[in-house]
């Protein structure tokens, strides 16, 4: 006999004489009732067991944590709550749980006490829901390029450059820590190591994809990237995953086109795929907002956020109006903002990048055209010299959440961006080699996984959103 999942049982409409069943139990009352769950829905299948038809001894290893195989009837129920339960003929414990030590107790828990037991938080209904959702969202990103004429790469996550050149990243060596080979000038003589030159873990695979872009015409990436940013907020994470797709031939304007296409396809994938786990989440912030004072509480629901991504169109801003916005708007004038907006220059915080989402313009935004200097040195620079083709798409509740540009494909000026911030032309030889051969627009941007799973679930803390987070001073399991 086939065994079934929770899931396809709770769907059914009508009852089996026979049904096959695994799974872990989170309650067993009155000796009678089990509450068996397999992750394959946020529900539990209530399983009833006659305890005079069963030995004692097996009935008090039904714990809860236990996995158990249940064979029985499937029943319209007598009780409230579910439409059908299982009427158990056969029962057996394939793998005990001592209730003594067993951490995931039937009772609320902190998620510091949850990220502590990473390894069994997905056994409750919060971090299962978002785990799902989480798997929902990775399968639509690959269905929607896959449906847009986009190939998959798969970037290198040792590199020789600093993608960002931010400088926060992760060496790779293999060289004695001890008594590494030195130089004559005294530094480590990285040409005795395994790769013969310095090597980190990447940052972004953003300029190898762009090698396959100018070859292939449209790809993407998807993988994992690391920052060696020293930092414990509720937003960062040294280990993070990044979809970043590049595109020949596309400008400014197709690139916006295609991020907000992109994030709508992906977030309305989990709202027609995933309403059980989002209503359960969205319940869980409500019930989260009631505890706080008025002002802290989210203005719109989980599903409200994200239907209102998905049914408003997203407003294009250049970064020059968003700043007059953001100098003459009542939050700067009576000083309410903790940085305060006084000059065209100044790099935007999540508090000005909500502020225009939510309280002006009432709509998703894409601000584009930023200063040279707080960008990138491979942003396509602008006829005034002083801006770059760049965009960030803002999200309610969560600030900029896409950033992206349309490149720069011109060899001189991109000699002059990298000289200038001492990036030296032989670590990028490959990488200007595309502007000498066949040199064309293109352009891309690149979207952090997790910070996408945060908008989508409503969590807020970004170690909630990963399966095991990596952060300083922390790579348990």
């Amino acid at each position: 006999m086939k065994s079934r999942t929770v899931s396809e049982l709770l769907s059914q409409d009508i009852t089996f004489p026979e049904v096959d069943i695994k799974g872990w139990v989170r309650t067993f009352r009155a000796n009678r009732f089990i509450a068996l769950n397999d992750g394959s829905t946020l529900n539990n299948i209530q399983c009833v067991v006659d305890f005079e038809n069963f030995d004692e001894a097996l009935l008090k290893r039904v714990t809860t944590g236990a996995a158990i195989h249940i064979k029985g009837e499937l029943v319209e129920s007598q009780g409230k709550g579910q439409k059908v339960e299982i009427q158990v003929k056969d029962l057996a414990v394939l793998g005990d749980s001592d209730p003594d030590s067993y951490p995931i107790q039937p009772k609320k828990h902190s998620f510091e006490f949850l990220r502590e037991n990473a390894h069994l938080r997905t056994r409750t209904n919060t971090f299962s829901a978002i785990m799902r959702l989480r798997s929902s969202l990775s399968f639509a990103i690959h269905k929607y390029f896959n449906e847009n004429g986009f190939y998959y790469m798969h970037t290198p996550i040792i590199t020789g450059s600093d993608a960002e050149g931010a400088g926060e990243m992760f060496k790779v060596s293999n060289l004695d820590s001890k008594n590494p080979p030195l130089n004559k000038e005294g530094n480590i003589d990285y040409s005795k190591d395994f790769f013969g030159k310095e090597t980190n873990l990447t940052v972004s695979g953003q300029l190898e994809a762009e090698t396959y872009a100018m070859s292939l015409g449209k790809v993407y990436t998807f993988g994992p990237t690391f920052r060696a940013e020293n930092s414990n907020t509720s937003r960062h994470l040294a280990e993070f995953w990044m979809i970043e797709p590049e595109v020949a031939f596309m400008d400014l304007a197709g690139n916006m086109d295609l991020a907000e296409d992109f994030m709508k396809s992906v977030i309305k994938h989990i709202l027609d795929n995933n309403r059980e786990d989002l209503e359960f989440l969205d319940k869980r912030l409500q019930d989260e907002d009631k505890t706080k004072p008025q002002a802290e509480r989210n203005e719109m629901t989980l599903i409200e956020k994200l239907n209102f991504v998905t049914n408003n169109n997203f407003k294009r801003v250049s970064y020059t109006e968003a700043i007059d916005i953001l100098r003459n708007c009542k939050p700067n004038k009576k000083k309410k903002f903790k940085y305060l907006i006084n000059e065209w220059g100044t790099d935007l915080q999540s508090e000005h990048e909500r502020f225009l989402v939510e309280k002006h313009f009432k709509c998703p935004v894409i601000l584009f055209d930023y200063p040279a200097n707080i960008k990138a040195f491979y942003m396509r620079l602008n006829d005034d010299g002083k801006t770059v083709r760049a965009m960030d798409i803002l999200f309610p509740g969560i600030g900029e959440i896409v950033g992206g540009a349309q490149r720069e494909e011109r060899l001189d000026v991109l000699k002059q961006r990298m000289a200038a911030i001492d990036i030296p032309e032989e670590d990028l030889w490959w990488y200007l080699d595309l502007r000498k051969y066949g040199t064309a627009v293109h352009s891309g941007f690149g979207l952090g996984f997790e910070r996408l799973v945060m908008f989508a679930t409503g969590m807020g803390n970004i170690r909630d959103v990963i399966p095991f987070p990596r952060t300083p001073q922390n790579a348990e399991f």
